[in-house]
């Protein structure tokens, strides 16, 4: 930790040295405006998610040679690719998904975004794509925001979708890191993820022949080769009468995910505890923004013991026999909280009492997300005893004494009041 205080950047994010030597910068951001405005939906009737876009997007290229170039928000358009890119053959691609909200005040606001910016940053390394400033990203995300302002929507439920991606360009068919990549924002003004309201409950395919993520591989990287053979199990999901899958994992079963969600428990543990209880980040789960958040949250309230710990079917189905079982409910940046009320599970339907029991937990996350989002709360947390991590773990980033955390006091002390949502 000392080391990293005193060096000028931060290390351990550093890149490869081929990348070290050229980040963009929001102030050299270019500026285009459309000159054909697309309609912006109406107000009263229902956003599917992720099918309409707002009028201007964010691009910046990167080449090994003379590394980033000028960063430029222009109208939204059609991208133009080599047929041999090796983000289309090889799947060296990635992308993050967070939220913009509008306030009471009419303030635009984003959620937690810099733990976005670390995931990103993340995955990019582990595909061998350009390293980036998190902060001069983060900043050219606000502008354009700014820009398209008024498609956020302020309707109850609803949101402006944020989604960053970063794709290898290389124009050749063979399998190397890119010297080319291709960094470009959208965005999308959202309502629910799932059909109907956000207290629809879902039922689950649990079946151990698929497999989602294994140790040793990139489940904790939002990479788009992680989702795109998911979409054949949905189909047998839906096949089954079941909204989402239960992806398992290992010869005991273990609960990893719900979909693209994180999952968790809400019972009464073997030991007799109330527990909220979530699977680790083992390098199987994805960090989830959302998930985090949660965590933070029940953390604060210190009502009932919170954990991240292993879950197997085997645990999970004695306990609901034996009557411990409150609430299972997913979390994601799409959907937030979403209530699960029956697993298919080797032929039997297994009932989840989540509905019969309010759903208590569930709907209190809601609130608070809700209080802290839309309305544009300031999340404020009091440093007490055994929190000093939780505290550090509120500014939003995942090692906070990182040099260029824009949530350290002066001094580098961290202050006790953090703020969960990032002004535009």
């Amino acid at each position: 930790i000392w080391a990293r205080k005193l060096l000028p950047v931060p290390w351990l994010l550093c890149a490869p040295r081929r990348y070290a030597s050229s980040n963009f910068k929001a102030a050299d951001l270019q500026l285009e405006m459309t000159q054909m405005p697309h309609k912006k939906p109406n107000p009263r009737e229902p956003l599917v998610f992720g099918k309409t876009f707002t009028d201007h997007m964010l691009m910046v290229e990167w080449n090994e040679k003379k590394g980033w170039g000028q960063p430029r928000i222009q109208p939204f358009q059609n991208l133009t690719l080599h047929p041999a890119c090796s983000g289309l053959h090889y799947s060296l691609q990635l992308f993050e998904g967070l939220k913009a909200f509008k306030g009471r005040d009419r303030q635009v606001r984003l959620f937690r975004p810099w733990l976005n910016m670390d995931r990103m940053l993340r995955s990019a390394l582990r595909l061998c794509l350009p390293s980036f400033d998190k902060g001069e990203l983060l900043e050219c995300i606000r502008r354009l925001v700014e820009v398209d302002k008024d498609w956020v929507p302020d309707s109850a439920g609803t949101s402006l979708y944020v989604r960053p991606v970063l794709i290898g360009n290389e124009p050749s068919l063979g399998i190397s890191h890119p010297t080319q990549a291709l960094l470009y924002v959208i965005l999308c003004p959202v309502g629910s993820y799932f059909p109907g309201d956000s207290m629809t409950p879902v039922s689950l395919l649990a079946n151990p022949a698929f497999v989602r993520a294994w140790v040793g591989g990139v489940g904790s990287y939002k990479l788009g080769g992680n989702y795109g053979p998911t979409v054949l199990v949905q189909q047998e999901a839906k096949k089954k009468d079941c909204e989402q899958v239960l992806w398992l994992y290992g010869p005991d079963h273990q609960l990893t995910e719900v979909g693209t969600m994180n999952i968790f428990v809400y019972w009464t543990h073997e030991d007799g505890v109330l527990e909220l209880v979530t699977p680790p980040l083992d390098g199987v789960i994805l960090p989830g923004v959302v998930r985090q958040s949660l965590l933070d949250l029940a953390q604060t309230w210190g009502e009932f013991r919170v954990a991240e710990r292993t879950i197997t079917m085997k645990e999970l189905l004695q306990a609901l026999d034996e009557g411990r079982v409150r609430e299972v409910f997913g979390s994601g940046t799409a959907c937030q909280v979403c209530p699960v009320h029956q697993i298919l599970y080797q032929g039997q339907h297994f009932h989840i009492p989540t509905m019969k029991n309010g759903p208590e937990l569930i709907l209190r996350f809601q609130k608070e997300l809700k209080a802290i989002q839309p309305q544009g709360q300031i999340m404020a947390l009091l440093s007490r005893p055994g929190l000093s991590w939780l505290s550090m773990n509120l500014c939003g980033l995942e090692h906070p004494w990182e040099l260029n955390n824009p949530f350290l006091c002066p001094g580098g002390a961290l202050g006790y009041t953090h703020e969960w949502m990032f002004p535009v």
